[in-house]
């Protein structure tokens, strides 16, 4: 089935984006942005208006706190996934506080992306 989410994948490694990419096509998700930092994330909430993000937590520019922030300000409504490497734990608490929605530990498996689609798209 095809899955009709807007995703953004805002990460500073470009091979983890690839990587969460191919794993969220796998999933059939077909309309993905990438963003390399947290201000260009925020630049392409407001312009894509995607349903989900994809947010790195250690990010030059902006970290995934701050733009975390900042999404939920401009769209309460917009899904955010935290991902975090390990030691990042009270990162994680706060993120939650800021109103993420879940978060995925790395290096990211794809049970790990396919079972938070499964989790959105049943909502």
């Amino acid at each position: 089935m095809e899955v009709n989410l807007k995703i953004l994948l805002a990460d500073d490694s470009i091979l983890i984006r690839k990587k969460l990419r191919s794993l969220l096509e796998k999933c059939n998700c077909k309309t993905i942005f990438e963003a390399e930092n947290g201000n260009k994330a925020i630049e392409l909430v407001k312009l894509e208006q995607p349903d989900i993000v994809f947010l790195d937590i250690i990010m030059p520019d902006k970290d995934g706190l701050e733009a975390l922030k900042e999404i939920k300000e401009f769209n309460p409504n917009i899904k955010v996934i935290m991902a975090s490497s390990a030691g990042t734990q009270s990162h994680l608490r706060k993120a939650i506080e800021l109103g993420a929605y879940d978060f995925i530990q790395k290096p990211v498996t794809l049970e790990a992306v396919t079972n938070i689609i499964e989790k959105i798209i049943k909502e």
